[in-house]
């Protein structure tokens, strides 16, 4: 028996429109409550990008520009990946995670700290800290964000080590995506002297594109596939030497080009295929909760509570995009309303490619699902039996079971449903490397945004040591930062599996996102809103408490257990240091925070330069909704 309590077949119609509704609404509503009410946010303040505008980092954008940079920059693995492996537990508790929690605590945190990094003239997670609560909260956050932005970078790249392992079609596709970038670099900022090219550029992108993923078809069954197939040792050692040379070069030649590129790809595709769910409109083949939600299942080995709430780390809500938040976007924001849109908005989107992730993925047979997610000796235990899966491989051209990770068994779900649009009965194959390819941009685009984010925190840290560290266009300093920080993730994904990374990944980032949400009630309170401290509180007691106790049961049940295994002793005490790290992290900024609150609430005077310097001379300005 695949679960003990089935459901009859749910349509996924009504679901998405349902999903579509909560998420206008929570915008329409409840951003515009925060806006207004906690926030009181005001386009006569003037904005960093205006104030200490250089042309380099502070450039003032339209807010449309600047949602896509935001979006590509926090979209990563996490709304697609989480998702996928959570269906394990069943479509219910992952469905109501991913909407609740998204509207409530993931869309909350990233809207209120942009602001705060806004009021703050655009600064970093670690020095709002600082200013906040204590000089000592600072440096601990700092830490905390090296470390988890470390395993952060594993846990997404080990799912593009198993998608494009023994692929030869995503291999080539997503190899052409670095020589088109860094040709649309050239053409749209150095081909003409003091113009940016976008509308040649932007075609010549996406033509070429589509062109790679239709070209993959005959590259695989060409006699070039044998080059092109690797192991996932060799996958991990290829993209630690991209994730090096990303991070060196200039932000204009691979990274802008890739996040511009990557935008057109992620929105169209989520369009597309929330297009498809309402013309196919699929079946739910999942039950609503599955024998697993008690823990002992064969992708995530826990209990739902609280291990579903760190497998979806990014869907729902994401420490990630706090570094997102106060690193480029609040340098580049025209107006101080415009953080709703761009800060509320970027995050209900990424919410719903989480939604998305499930529908696609609880679309197949449960046997089907777990043939690919798990090893041919777990599955053969399940007592469960497959229904379409080798006609997938056949249609898709490579074996599909055993390929772990959550990439695959959501490329199919994918394919299967653009699969039954009109006239793409037969393109299965074309719509598996689609979506393969859709996922690596994904990933990619945040592995490269996050290596470089990971250099300046370290270049930071060791300018402590010595001055010349802390100068970013130090060439030999980038390089020496930049090889231990791919050292550092690459190690991990070379040693690790998806069983061990996801989890270390998951408690990380919403470790980290409770840290964000500390701050960001602090610097509510500090500013006099204490009565609406509660719309970041709540979201960080609850995510708090379910992520320390998925961390000491993750140490006591995943990590600990291999210091006894011949093979994994030093990843075993490894994954568990760095669980330790992260979980005491946390609690000494939440202590310090708490600490914080009480000096203020008692009427001691806010720290010197709290909420941000004034930016008016009028004090603070009553205003309603923007």
């Amino acid at each position: 028996m695949v679960c003990s309590v089935w459901s009859e077949f749910m349509n996924t119609f009504p679901i998405l429109l349902g999903a579509l509704c909560v998420y206008a609404l929570a915008y329409r509503y409840y951003s515009a409550f925060i806006a207004a009410k906690a926030l009181a946010l005001d386009d006569r303040r003037t904005t960093p990008a205006h104030l200490c505008a250089d042309g380099h980092n502070y450039v003032a954008s339209p807010k449309w520009v600047l949602f896509g940079h935001h979006f590509a920059a926090i979209a990563g693995a996490g709304p697609l990946v989480g998702p996928t492996l959570a269906a394990q537990f069943g479509f219910a508790p992952g469905f109501l995670w991913i909407l609740v929690g998204g509207v409530l605590a993931g869309c909350v945190q990233d809207f209120t700290v942009l602001v705060a990094s806004v009021r703050h003239r655009g600064r970093s997670l670690a020095d709002i800290a600082r200013t906040e609560i204590s000089p000592f909260a600072g440096l601990v956050t700092m830490v905390a964000v090296l470390f988890i932005l470390l395993v952060t970078l594993a846990g997404l790249g080990i799912v593009v080590v198993n998608a494009l392992s023994n692929s030869p079609w995503g291999v080539f596709t997503i190899g052409m995506t670095i020589p088109i970038a860094i040709l649309m670099g050239w053409w749209m900022f150095k081909s003409h002297a003091g113009r940016i090219m976008v509308t040649g550029p932007s075609i010549f992108g996406v033509v070429l594109l589509f062109a790679s993923v239709i070209a993959g078809h005959w590259v695989a069954e060409s006699g070039v596939a044998a080059a092109l197939s690797f192991t996932p040792h060799q996958i991990t050692i290829l993209m630690a030497i991209y994730g090096l040379v990303a991070s060196v070069l200039p932000v204009w030649l691979l990274l802008e080009p890739r996040d511009y590129l990557s935008t057109y790809v992620k929105l169209g595709t989520i369009i597309v295929l929330i297009i498809g769910v309402f013309v196919v409109h699929p079946n739910i083949q999942f039950p609503n909760f599955t024998q697993f939600v008690q823990g002992g299942g064969p992708i995530i080995k826990g209990k739902l509570f609280p291990f579903l709430f760190v497998t979806i780390a990014c869907g729902a809500i994401s420490g990630f995009h706090s570094l997102v938040s106060s690193g480029t976007t609040p340098k580049m924001l025209d107006k101080e309303c415009d953080a709703r849109f761009i800060g509320y908005g970027a995050m209900i989107a990424e919410s719903m490619v989480g939604v998305l992730a499930l529908i696609a993925a609880c679309s197949l047979y449960p046997g089907d699902y777990f043939a690919i997610n798990t090893t041919p000796a777990v599955f053969s235990r399940l007592g469960m039996s497959t229904v379409n899966l080798d006609i997938f491989s056949g249609e898709v051209g490579e074996k599909l079971a055993g390929r772990t990770g959550g990439a695959v068994s959501l490329a199919v779900g994918m394919a299967q449903i653009f699969k039954g649009l009109p006239g793409m009965a037969r393109l299965m194959g074309y719509w598996y490397h689609y979506a393969i390819m859709f996922e690596a941009l994904f990933i990619l685009t945040t592995i490269d945004t996050g290596t470089r984010v990971a250099r300046y925190v370290l270049q930071e840290l060791m300018g402590k040591v010595h001055k010349p560290f802390g100068n970013s266009v130090w060439l030999l300093g980038n390089l020496i930062t930049s090889f231990v920080v791919v050292l550092g993730w690459g190690y991990l994904i070379y040693t690790g599996s998806i069983s061990t990374l996801w989890p270390l990944f998951g408690t990380g980032n919403q470790l980290l996102a409770t840290i964000a949400l500390a701050v960001s009630t602090t610097f509510l309170i500090n500013m006099g809103k204490q009565k609406y401290a509660l719309i970041t509180a709540l979201p960080m007691c609850f995510v708090g408490v379910t992520t320390v106790t998925a961390g000491v049961l993750s140490i006591k049940n995943i990590f600990w257990p291999l210091t006894v295994k011949p093979g994994q002793v030093f990843t075993g005490y490894l994954d568990s240091v760095l669980m330790t790290i992260f979980i005491a992290g946390v609690i000494l900024v939440v202590f310090d925070a708490a600490l914080r609150w009480i000096k203020t609430l008692s009427g001691a005077p806010a720290p010197q330069d709290a909420f941000g310097p004034p930016l008016t001379t009028a004090g603070e300005v009553k205003m309603g909704c923007c």
